[in-house]
């Protein structure tokens, strides 16, 4: 009990509270300390049904107006950005509805031609997995890394879920399943080890600041506000990284939002302040960041115990 006679909220026994400040030290393999990577979603949405991010409030079903809008990312948008990304040289890691593999197999096919990394992200972004009961989950992840292993010839390392959602169980599912990492959680600048029920699963920060979807549809901002945004937290980072924190900085897009031609154009300005500086920062994917951190000597990330160490996280 504290002094109000209360007693300690609800945890989930995931990871331990750690500050930055107080961490070893490290660095990424070209010795920079800034790690950047982009996280692309490719995202296929039911019709008629489901959940969807909105440009208008949404009308009767089928809400042909968002429907569509959205279908403008894989049909255009994400095909711009493939573009931009050969442009400045950028990798990306793109983080898969499995659903696509059946609406458009060529898009996500000409971003693995470029050696792009391939993320799990569910079935379809029409639906949630956090609200199915633990059978249902463990069956969905399972159908979606199938699904995407047969098309990209190896199973994804990393999972997204639609919606950011997860239920008390997902990080054991998803360690069960044979992901080293997930994207889910943003609350650090670092990799964190997870505890799971069977050992341990990474951590890799994905934002939900530089994140078209909270900041263009949510917030409303507009598209040169966005990509200042992206350029004022890559200037911030490259001067903390000076402090010897090696450091994670990932940009979150949707092909819908910022693949439209006067927000590409604001985002060709961001991504092109990014490159500019590739020499003093490490330009990669979600997959390598982890494949490096789960690497590093014991100690080093937060959260590290010895890899199949048996843990009761809390439900």
């Amino acid at each position: 009990m504290d002094e109000t006679g209360a007693g300690p909220l609800a945890g989930h026994d995931r990871y331990d509270y750690s500050a930055i400040v107080h961490r070893p030290g490290y660095a990424w393999p070209n010795g920079t300390r800034l790690a950047v990577y982009l996280g692309l979603n490719l995202e296929h949405f039911a019709f008629g049904e489901g959940l969807g991010a909105e440009l208008a409030p949404a009308g009767p079903q089928p809400d042909v107006l968002n429907y569509a809008w959205r279908d403008y990312g894989n049909r255009v948008g994400a095909w711009r950005l493939l573009e931009l990304f050969d442009r400045l040289a950028l990798p990306c890691s793109l983080i898969v509805n499995a659903a696509v593999y059946d609406h458009c197999p060529e898009l996500p096919a000409a971003f693995q031609a470029r050696g792009d990394e391939i993320v799990g992200h569910g079935h379809s972004n029409a639906e949630r997995q956090g609200a199915l009961a633990e059978p249902e989950e463990a069956a969905l992840i399972r159908r979606a890394t199938d699904a995407i292993a047969r098309h990209a010839g190896a199973p994804p390392q990393g999972w997204l879920g639609p919606w950011i959602s997860q239920s008390h169980r997902t990080p054991d599912l998803l360690q069960e399943a044979g992901y080293s990492y997930l994207l889910d959680w943003c609350h650090d600048d670092q990799p964190v080890w997870m505890r799971t029920r069977v050992g341990r699963i990474l951590s890799v920060p994905y934002p939900q600041e530089l994140n078209d979807i909270p900041a263009i549809v949510a917030r409303k901002m507009n598209a040169d506000a966005f990509a200042d945004m992206v350029i004022g937290n890559f200037d911030e980072m490259l001067e903390q990284q000076a402090r010897g924190q090696a450091l994670v900085m990932g940009v979150a897009l949707h092909p819908y939002i910022v693949g439209q031609p006067y927000r590409l154009r604001q985002l060709r300005r961001a991504l092109a302040h990014i490159a500019a500086r590739r020499g003093d920062i490490w330009i990669t994917t979600a997959g390598a960041i982890a494949a490096h951190a789960a690497a590093l000597p014991a100690g080093t990330v937060p959260g590290d115990v010895p890899a199949g160490t048996a843990t009761n996280p809390a439900d």
